[in-house]
């Protein structure tokens, strides 16, 4: 897509166009789909239940949404009830499940983002399993996956991301990242004309990530997002 519409159109306006880039480049939704939202309570999966809620009259294939949200023992969301108000607005079905993530600890060990990560994982697979949806729609974006990639890259020596579709072979699941063209700023600009961002929730555990650390080290070589999407493109994720 031309830099130049995105440098020119609105956040609400190329957050819409990107995901509908993604979704039908990828394939990511078919007739007759049953696309369970993973909201955190957070800006990029809230932009993202509202993307797949606008687009769905667009997409004309019947598919239905609904989200979870996954409460635990060490993060209440407490804007919780504003993030149901939006998604009743966007007429998705909201479900809130609660997880205790650190309660499921073994003796010993400290909470961090991939234990939290793997537990919330697991109970969003289960669920839609148990709930017959097919699809499970993941709100990573650009900067998300390029910082996989390096991470795993400098951290582990292998070569490899998220990919923007992966379709398990122990569960009838697929997992979907309809925002993978969009960067981080987009996002949240979109969530600020769409009122999002003064409801939205953030993780205590990841203001110190390694994630976060990676971040800041990509956005010295990365001056543009057409330098990033370049990068994903070459990942072919």
């Amino acid at each position: 897509m031309a830099e130049r519409f995105l440098r020119r159109a609105g956040a609400v306006e190329i957050v819409r166009k990107l995901t509908a880039k993604t979704v039908l480049e990828r394939g990511l939704v078919a007739e007759g789909d049953r696309i369970l939202v993973a909201v955190s309570g957070g800006k990029d999966s809230t932009v993202l239940a509202w993307a797949l809620a606008a687009l769905g009259p667009a997409l004309k294939c019947g598919c239905k949404l609904a989200a979870l949200h996954i409460s635990t023992d060490f993060c209440a969301c407490c804007k919780k009830s504003a993030l149901e108000q939006k998604l009743a607005e966007w007429q998705i079905p909201f479900t809130d499940l609660f997880v205790p993530v650190v309660g499921r600890l073994k003796p010993g060990k400290k909470m961090n983002c991939y234990w939290c990560s793997t537990q919330r994982r697991t109970e969003l697979l289960k669920y839609a399993v148990e709930n017959g949806y097919n699809k499970i729609a993941l709100g990573h974006h650009l900067d998300d996956i390029i910082e996989t990639f390096f991470m795993n890259l400098c951290g582990k020596g292998i070569i490899s991301t998220m990919p923007v579709s992966l379709c398990y072979h122990k569960y009838p699941v697929t997992l979907i990242r309809p925002l993978a063209l969009l960067e981080e700023a987009q996002i949240i600009s979109c969530a600020g004309e769409l009122d999002i961002l003064k409801t939205a929730c953030t993780c205590p555990y990841g203001i110190h990530s390694k994630r976060r650390d990676m971040r800041g080290k990509i956005a010295a070589f990365t001056p543009s997002g057409a330098v990033k999407r370049r990068i994903a493109a070459a990942l072919e994720c």
